[in-house]
């Protein structure tokens, strides 16, 4: 297959996962948001790893998916305390922890 088929489609996952972060409301949902435009960077790195037969592409892959799924765990933790105290998650509620 061309490699511009896979580009094309990293570069569709990164237009939904940017329109999902800008336009929604839910923390969870821009959390999945995020996580979609990570793994569309994650198609980026392996595609031009196989394109150039080289294992960096892969590493950086591993390194990034590491960080994705500390994000997540850290993420989810606040989420789970805002809604005990909330009991929203709604982003623009979230404004008021402001120090």
């Amino acid at each position: 297959m061309p490699i511009y088929y896979f580009l094309g489609l990293s570069a569709f996952m990164f237009v939904i996962g940017f329109l999902g972060v800008l336009t929604r409301r839910n923390a969870l949902v821009i959390f999945m948001s995020l996580e979609m435009m990570f793994n569309s960077a994650n198609l980026v790195f392996v595609t031009f790893a196989a394109y150039y037969q080289s294992m960096v592409g892969q590493l950086s892959v591993f390194f990034v998916m590491t960080v994705a799924a500390a994000e997540v765990a850290v993420g989810l933790a606040l989420m789970v305390e805002i809604f005990r105290t909330k009991h929203s998650i709604d982003v623009d509620q979230m404004s008021n922890l402001k120090g």
